[in-house]
């Protein structure tokens, strides 16, 4: 009887990926991988060669944080897939869709002993949604079609599979499953009279809007609530840009952990509507049993948290959710906005002239005020992880959804500059700006390299104290020594030009408007070495914003 098994296992794998309409595999291929690669080699998948696994992660993951699409990434066994696990852990608590693909020796039969082996499966398994290894190519259909069903599902996460090279080899006679159409249940329609006349009854009702609200449609109606009801509202970190920020309505970021002009707003309300919040975000308020009514709009029922225990819960699609609140809800003469808003009023009223100070070393607000006005509307920055995401995330006015990518949930240091090379990728029109701190840079800054390979057009911006400066400011904060957290750093301009980029020192303030203009204007890969002048971090975060809210 003839064989029917005749499509190798890695081709089959291949086919499965473009099944499941992927158009780029991020990584650093392995010997453990060339079968898989030979197979890639064939297709119109385009393999995006990285200079480090955590980059390639990284891009992947924002490929499905803008898209809502799994982004793949490919990295051998043993010190490849250790090289991932950052990755991997950003994608899941970020809520980014992701599979992993590691290499694997022979698992029927190998000579190389227990060489380069470690358990991938079992490290993977508490940070992604779904994790396994192939033991049969016939298997892969099913396990390929289900880690993409599970990175989209709500909320979106990480998956990995483990693909060893004498799997990859066989053959098979299995096809591709074509991905269901599948549509999320809707919110019961008694959760959402109960949100209704929680709202109605309240006197100061307040909208909070999280990561989870970061959706296309969930943007559309949820403009639509607030102005319907005149409801203000404030978002997380990860939650900036769901409603153009200009909005009169907006009440700010909440960056710091408490005490700012927002949360005083948020303590002001009686009733906290609470939109696509996930406690793996920092809070952006400590809840309390004290009479105010918290609800949660979701996908998923909240995880009870000393600091987060709704009272009312909606499940189902959240802009389906928010839309029928929006269409059952009548606006109430009793509800009273102006404590609210005076916060927010006097928040602006301490930013405008810290804004305006044009000292140099660059002054932290001053700098993101310089960034807003440099770019469109519909650029994008990426932050990567250091005190700076603390101003920008309250000072940076975002316009759009996705237009301020920044990660509250691992905030991990190193995205930044692969984030904004993965933005640049989809989105060769818009400007794109890395804004990383000297220590997160040179965390990946490798990836230079991989982004003038590409052609990309894009802004790297760093902001440079020679030091650890986050964790500075919490050592200050503390009352410790100024100890352990400097160090030097390369000439970043000459770095820059060894990649092949453009590289530019800013000498003053208005040395970094032209600076700026320029890099937006000129095509290429730039970087731009702005020394920060960071001496007030500690008195105006800590202690002025604290003060001044306190006694309004």
């Amino acid at each position: 009887m003839a064989d029917t098994k005749t499509q190798k296992a890695s081709d089959l794998f291949i086919e499965c990926l473009e099944e499941e309409g992927v158009e780029y595999i991020f990584g650093v291929p392995g010997e453990e991988n060339l079968d898989f690669l030979e197979s890639l080699s064939g297709s119109n998948i385009k393999l995006i060669l990285t200079r480090h696994e955590q980059g390639a992660g990284f891009m992947a993951a924002t490929y499905g944080r803008h898209t809502g699409k799994t982004g793949v990434f490919l990295a051998t066994l043993g010190p490849g897939a250790t090289n991932m696990v950052t990755a991997v852990a950003y994608s899941q608590l970020g809520g980014m869709p992701t599979l992993a693909i590691t290499g694997q020796k022979p698992i029927k039969k190998s000579k190389q002993g227990r060489f380069q082996i470690l358990d991938v499966v079992s490290m993977m398994e508490p940070i992604t949604k779904f994790t396994q290894q192939l033991a049969a190519g016939d298997n892969i259909p099913s396990r390929v079609r289900e880690c993409f069903r599970l990175a989209e599902e709500e909320k979106p996460g990480a998956t990995h599979i483990e693909f060893p090279e004498d799997i990859a080899e066989e053959m098979s006679d299995s096809r591709p499953i074509k991905p269901s159409i599948a549509r999320r249940p809707s919110a019961e329609v008694k959760a959402v009279k109960q949100a209704i006349d929680a709202i109605e009854k309240a006197e100061k009702p307040v909208l909070v809007i999280g990561a989870g609200a970061n959706r296309k449609m969930t943007s559309k109606m949820l403009l639509e609530l607030v102005e319907k009801t005149g409801i203000p509202f404030v978002t997380t970190q990860m939650g900036k840009g769901v409603i153009d920020e200009r909005h009169p309505l907006f009440l700010g970021c909440a960056a710091l952990s408490a005490g700012d002009f927002c949360h005083r707003a948020i303590e002001d309300a009686d009733c906290i509507v609470n939109i696509g919040h996930d406690v793996i975000e920092k809070p952006p308020f400590f809840m309390h049993d004290d009479g105010v009514t918290v609800l949660h709009l979701s996908t998923k029922t909240a995880e009870v948290d000393p600091v987060y225990f709704p009272q009312i819960e909606v499940i189902g699609d959240i802009a389906n959710a928010v839309w029928q609140i929006k269409e059952g809800i009548t606006k109430q003469d009793k509800w009273d906005f102006g404590k609210m808003l005076e916060y927010r009023a006097a928040e602006l009223a301490h930013t405008a002239p810290l804004a305006a100070d044009a000292r140099f070393p660059i002054f932290p607000p001053h700098l993101v005020q310089q960034v807003r006005d440099a770019l469109p509307e519909d650029s994008i920055i990426c932050l990567d992880n250091g005190v700076y995401k603390i101003w920008f995330a309250r000072n940076y006015t975002a316009y759009l959804p996705n237009t301020v990518l920044l990660d509250n949930a691992l905030a991990t240091m190193g995205a930044g500059l692969p984030s904004a090379m993965m933005s640049a990728m989809l989105y060769p029109e818009r400007k794109v700006m890395a804004i990383c701190g000297d220590g997160g840079f040179m965390m990946n800054s490798q990836e230079m390299e991989t982004a003038v390979r590409l052609g990309l057009n894009l802004t790297v911006l760093i902001l440079r104290d020679d030091a650890y400066g986050m964790i500075r400011w919490k050592q200050a904060n503390m009352g410790f020594k100024d100890y352990g957290l400097t160090y030097g750093n390369p000439d970043f301009v000459q770095y820059a030009e060894s990649y092949g980029a453009k590289g530019h020192r800013v000498e003053s303030s208005a040395h970094l408007t032209e600076v700026l203009t320029h890099c937006r204007d000129t095509p290429g890969v730039h970087l731009i070495d702005c020394p920060v002048d960071y001496t007030e971090n500690d008195q105006i975060l800590n202690h002025d914003i604290k003060e001044l809210s306190a006694k309004l």
